[in-house]
């Protein structure tokens, strides 16, 4: 299921996309609906469709404009020597993810606790003996 349409990504976008760009997006808008229903598949449709136009304008690289992929934390550049580096926070252009903050919006901040499935392996609840010795 799509959250948004491909021209609610390109309103946010600061390029124009080209065709073959349009119809990547559709495909990236419906596999971001999955992903965001199986996150959180009760939040808010607006807070779906804005979740949707972030991950797949992040996917395509929204700014061809500046030379700096989007998503990158950190880089460098030189001139005649031809080199370029690049660090991203997350993922990168071409993948489809949720940041920090989409996942808030969608309900899955941080939440204290924890389980461990050790336990079931370590012991045997059956007779209160560790696993794999006899009775």
């Amino acid at each position: 299921m799509s959250y948004a349409a491909v021209e609610d990504v390109q309103s946010g976008m600061l390029k124009e996309m080209s065709e073959r760009e349009q119809e990547i997006c559709e495909v990236l808008l419906e596999r971001a609906g999955r992903l965001i229903d199986a996150y959180n598949a009760e939040a808010d449709e607006d807070i779906k469709k804005d979740v949707s136009c972030g991950m797949v304008s992040r996917a395509i690289g929204a700014d061809d404009i500046s030379g700096v992929p989007m998503g990158a934390t950190q880089g460098s550049m030189s001139a005649l020597g031809y080199s370029q580096s690049w660090t991203f926070s997350n993922g990168t252009v071409g993948e489809l993810y949720l940041s920090k903050q989409e996942k808030k919006l969608l309900g899955l901040g941080n939440r204290i606790g924890s389980y461990s499935p050790v336990e079931g392996l370590v012991y045997d609840t059956g007779n209160n003996n560790t696993a794999g010795q006899s009775g």
